[in-house]
């Protein structure tokens, strides 16, 4: 009975999957598709974001910078040509193993290039290798400490991708090529295998879902439980506090970098902005709003804000809107908009402005 009442969510989520699909054939609508992919793709960061957050106890203003990291990486690895270094003993070995590919430049040129598995690989593990390094030291923050510590990591990658000829430096990485995940099964921008997309970004998701889940019911999750909780008792009845925060760090660190290697690919090209400071003010943003502790919170909102914001609906104003968002969300339903109900949105808000006229009376 837990099982199904752990798993009934997924399968529901996988049913309106492919309603969605479903609807958008028969109505033409399927430019939709392609938003819904990359907020799916997005909604990966945000829901690891939220175990790290909402069960850690830790928050981050840095997993854009994960996300770059992931991105650029497989970017530059899959586009920047090593021909001239082929007769190098290190090329020549992985040209031998077949962890390279040889190609056709866009104007016919010879390309070698690091074949995307393994720069997903590489970019991914790189990742999870600087959260561990990183992680040991700022996971002994608390509170702003630690979130100023995080941006100061996500700032270092913003600059590096920024400043970097390797990565592009302003005009970041282009001609990305597919990520060929099995044959006949890729990831790219490309129109006919727009549905095949779509589908590759959920079932990611799904699968995410599906390894959270797991991990929160599980002695893991009743560790980082406690930890949220009360750090200290759960330390003095022998939880590994520090190495459970470390894990799932890095844990959050993988799912960003994973997501950006398949936006990458999926847009063929990345750029600074991707690692930019508002970037992981929004997806803690999205985090608040769905619900610090709440997946499902976290993964709802996170495909309709996102969803809203590559529609362009909220327009120049775009980070704006998430500031503001973080902020009335912080005010007024700190719990996120979907742990709370209506009755106890409409007393707080009460409670504000009652608050608010009794300080001006006393003035």
């Amino acid at each position: 009975m837990d099982l199904f009442k752990r798993y009934f969510p997924v399968f529901s989520l996988l049913a309106v999957v492919v309603g969605i699909q479903v609807v958008t054939h028969f109505t033409e609508t399927t430019y939709y598709l392609t938003q819904l992919t990359m907020s799916a793709y997005y909604s990966v960061v945000v829901i690891g974001l939220c175990v790290l957050m909402g069960y850690g106890g830790q928050i981050s203003l840095g997993h854009a910078g994960f996300f770059a990291i992931g991105g650029y990486l497989a970017g530059a690895l899959t586009t920047h040509n090593l021909i001239t270094l082929k007769g190098h003993r290190l090329v020549s070995l992985l040209d031998n193993v077949g962890l390279l590919v040889d190609s056709k430049g866009l104007y016919g040129g010879d390309l070698l290039t690091v074949e995307p598995w393994a720069a997903c690989i590489i970019a991914v593990l790189t990742a999870g290798l600087i959260a561990f390094a990183i992680g040991g030291p700022i996971l002994k923050l608390k509170g702003h400490y630690l979130a100023m510590a995080t941006l100061g990591f996500g700032i270092i990658i913003y600059r590096i991708a920024l400043a970097s000829a390797y990565f592009g430096e302003a005009d970041g990485i282009s001609e990305v090529p597919g990520f060929k995940l099995l044959p006949g099964i890729e990831v790219s921008g490309s129109f006919v295998s727009r549905v095949l997309n779509y589908y590759i970004a959920w079932g990611m998701v799904i699968v995410a879902v599906i390894l959270l889940l797991n991990l929160i019911h599980s002695r893991v999750g009743r560790a980082l439980r406690s930890i949220h909780g009360a750090e200290e008792a759960a330390n003095a009845m022998g939880v590994n506090t520090a190495r459970y925060k470390l894990y799932i760090f890095v844990l959050s660190a993988v799912f960003a970098a994973l997501a950006g290697v398949f936006v990458t690919h999926y847009n063929g090209g990345i750029g600074p902005s991707e690692a930019g400071v508002m970037k992981s003010v929004r997806y803690v943003a999205i985090v608040a709003v769905g619900g610090m502790a709440n997946i499902w919170g976290a993964l709802i909102m996170g495909i309709v804000l996102n969803f809203l914001s590559l529609r362009g609906v909220f327009g120049s104003y775009d980070d704006a809107v998430f500031g503001v968002i973080l902020i009335i969300i912080m005010l007024f339903a700190p719990q996120g908009i979907l742990n709370i109900n209506p009755g106890q949105k409409v007393k707080s808000l009460l409670s504000f402005f009652v608050s608010k006229s009794g300080e001006e009376t006393t003035e």
